[in-house]
């Protein structure tokens, strides 16, 4: 956290110094004491709604107003061990995934090793989640997460929400629960095709990626979530999501569709078949 507060205060820094204004100038101006300014611009103290307003009023950068709140927000929040947020089990984060999907009209979801939660079979999703309570060593709620994160899935049906999914080949050929789940799970991926309110992308294993990548899901264009070996990263600075945006938008083109993704997926189907 006071890495994330000395990062801020250095970005609020050079506002004031490309603004020409001292210390105290800009203290003034705010109706501070002077010792303010520096306890703020080296992470000492953390600054408030109104202290950030203030920076951008005096320094003529109202543009950048609504990323230092962001990040500002942030730094509580930003990074998130999966120990705390799995510290009662799994139901309590399959419910808070449920809450956000709902509150959004546009979710796009990029997934490169495993199919994506909101697509998940019961079967799937229970392999998934008991991994995640074996691994982290957290309560095993594993019937309460799954059917949470089943819930999830009634969206994908009800009300005017879209869906644009992105998913790696190596996710066909990733094994999670045998054969027979994987058999299970690719057909629910034929399915999930012709759904009005979904657009499923499959990126060929031969495409040529812009660079080593992390699943992540965009919601709107208000917040990113992105998950590491460690935590979840929760990203809501205007400047990032656009990253963002523009890393999907390319994956984007590199994927395949309709009859393209049925005939990678079918081929997949195949092969698990066969070995049952």
């Amino acid at each position: 956290m006071h890495d994330a507060r000395e990062a801020l205060g250095a970005r609020l820094r050079e506002l004031r110094r490309t603004a020409g204004l001292t210390n105290r100038r800009l203290a003034h101006l705010s109706g501070w004491h002077e010792s303010k300014v520096s306890k703020i611009e080296f992470g000492r103290i953390s600054p408030s709604d109104e202290d950030i307003r203030a920076y951008c009023r005096y320094c003529d950068a109202a543009d950048q107003l609504p990323d230092l709140l962001a990040t500002l927000h942030d730094i509580d929040v930003a990074y998130l061990e999966w120990r705390k947020i799995l510290s009662t089990g799994t139901k309590r984060r399959q419910h808070a995934a449920v809450r956000m999907a709902e509150a959004s009209r546009m979710m796009r979801i990029f997934q490169p090793h495993i199919v994506p939660g909101i697509l998940q079979t019961a079967e799937y999703a229970e392999a998934v989640l008991s991994k995640y309570i074996d691994f982290f060593r957290v309560p095993d709620d594993l019937d309460a997460g799954v059917s949470k994160r089943l819930e999830r899935q009634r969206l994908l049906y009800k009300g005017d929400r879209r869906f644009h999914i992105l998913v790696a080949e190596q996710a066909l050929s990733t094994t999670v629960g045998g054969d027979s789940v994987m058999v299970g799970q690719l057909d629910r991926l034929l399915a999930v095709i012709g759904l009005p309110r979904v657009l499923l992308g499959i990126i060929p294993a031969n495409a040529e990626l812009p660079m080593q990548l992390t699943n992540f899901v965009m919601f709107d264009e208000r917040m990113v979530l992105a998950e590491a070996i460690t935590a979840e990263l929760t990203i809501t600075q205007p400047r990032e999501i656009a990253i963002y945006g523009r890393m999907f938008a390319e994956l984007a083109t590199l994927s395949v569709t309709g009859e393209g993704a049925r005939r990678l997926i079918c081929g997949a189907l195949e092969r698990r078949q066969a070995r049952l």
